[in-house]
């Protein structure tokens, strides 16, 4: 193991996934590529030249006390962590053997991902990757999917950034503290000001400072969603699904014609879809009254200064997350769609996503016995999580090969039991349903109340 000085301590926001495992359940990312005409032996020289070239990735998360440290896997061989599975597989088998992986921890004695690659799989090779939270937000992950393959398939994949991991830390805090002084527009000048107010820049401070207490107590002390169909008491056997391709200028052109974006018509057809299921499975809701949320990961790589945001292909969290109400008492799809689309402008021009990322490193920072109250305050207001990631717009290249489809599947905190994510990627996309058994048994009639939302066809 390597020593205290030589470990590298976790910035606290990552730290805080780790507090969000539960047992037989971690906050783990789950995504599958097809890679036409993909080998054993490329796939192994891919890893070994590319992936390898991360140096996080041979390691893992140690905990020292009240903190985590990124440590060197003494012991650490590529075996434990890249597995090739010669079965033919269907797609309907192909979709379960993921499923069993959800419900499969990683080991916490060894750095937290693996691969496997499944040549025979239909319809294409598969390559299937977990790995926790704790190493990077969907975001990141897409741009190290952009830098370890090509545009062309003779293209040499580009050398790896230099490590600068080291200073994750320190400036995951340097970058919170320049966010909170952005937002409650606390200047130089303004501090000087503090020091020997005028009117007019004390009430501009106070009026600063209320909003921030406002916007913190409207986070905190927002009521929990509705007991519903959504929120049995859970199995911890989860089951993933994906629906057929879509093309994403269907998504583009319903966005464009309604002046709303993409997000805000993947969450309308959850919402119609979760609508479905509630009148088909809890016959005792009313809907005028339910009270149901989606937690929706947003990137606030915008809100930080230029010189505090991750370089391209580097690695770490960097969301916070909004309660987006769902409008199931709705019955017509356009309602639907514009009342999310107020909510989602509403939640993004306040100071949630801050806020929430904010809590999400003091998580990271709290002794283990009070992370659990912290992290168990997103799961209890929402019954499902949302994730729409923008992938690669043209096609790629890994290890020459013609990466042909990507999707993934989300994590779920606590007591939330469904997932839902779509990712774009040449031009396609696709809706990822993982849920809990005690919530969708299966979730394939879901996923098609999905598609016939975004159809229109209810």
């Amino acid at each position: 193991m390597s020593s205290h000085a030589d470990a590298t301590m976790l910035s606290p926001v990552d730290a805080a996934w780790l507090a969000m495992d539960r047992p037989g359940h971690s906050a783990t990312i789950t995504a599958l590529l097809r890679v036409e005409g993909l080998t054993p032996a490329c796939f192994r020289r891919f890893l070994e030249n590319h992936w390898l070239g991360r140096h996080r990735f041979r390691e893992m998360p140690v905990r020292h006390g009240a903190t985590w440290r990124w440590e060197r896997d003494p012991t650490f061989s590529l075996r434990h962590h890249a597995h090739i599975i010669m079965t033919p597989f269907s797609e309907q088998a192909l979709q379960d053997w993921v499923s069993a992986r959800l419900n499969e921890p990683l080991p916490d004695y060894r750095p937290r991902w693996c691969f496997w690659f499944l040549p025979q799989a239909e319809g294409g090779a598969a390559l299937v990757l977990r790995i926790h939270h704790c190493y990077a937000d969907g975001l990141s992950l897409i741009q190290l999917f952009e830098s370890l393959t090509t545009r062309l398939p003779d293209h040499p994949t580009p050398p790896p950034p230099l490590d600068q991991t080291d200073r994750a830390a320190r400036r995951c805090l340097d970058a919170g503290w320049q966010w909170l002084q952005d937002r409650i527009q606390l200047s130089e000048t303004q501090r000087l000001q503090a020091a020997h107010p005028s009117r007019a820049a004390a009430g501009q401070l106070a009026q600063t400072g209320l909003r921030l207490v406002n916007e913190l107590s409207q986070y905190l002390l927002a009521p929990e969603d509705s007991e519903s169909a959504l929120r049995p008491d859970l199995l911890g056997r989860r089951t993933c699904r994906w629906s057929e391709s879509i093309s994403l200028q269907q998504f583009r052109d319903l966005a464009e014609a309604t002046g709303c974006t993409i997000n805000d018509v993947l969450l309308s057809c959850v919402a119609s879809a979760v609508r479905r299921h509630l009148v088909r499975h809890d016959g005792d809701v009313d809907l005028e009254e339910a009270l149901l949320h989606a937690a929706v990961p947003v990137d606030i790589r915008g809100l930080l200064p230029e010189e505090a945001r991750p370089g391209k292909g580097e690695l770490g969290n960097l969301f916070g997350t909004v309660f987006v109400p769902l409008p199931v008492d709705a019955d017509r799809p356009l309602e639907r769609l514009y009342r999310i689309k107020h909510e989602t402008r509403r939640l993004k021009q306040s100071w949630q996503p801050g806020i929430s990322w904010g809590l999400m490193c003091s998580a990271g920072l709290l002794p283990k016995g009070w992370q659990q109250p912290l992290s168990d305050l997103f799961a209890r207001k929402a019954s499902a999580v949302v994730s729409n990631v923008a992938g690669t717009r043209e096609t790629r290249y890994l290890a020459g090969c013609r990466v042909t489809d990507q999707m993934f599947w989300v994590p779920q905190a606590g007591d939330i039991g469904l997932g839902v994510s779509i990712v774009s990627y040449a031009g396609r996309v696709r809706f990822g349903v993982v849920a809990d058994e005690a919530v969708l048994a299966e979730p394939m009639p879901f996923l098609n109340d999905c598609v016939a939302a975004l159809n229109n066809r209810h």
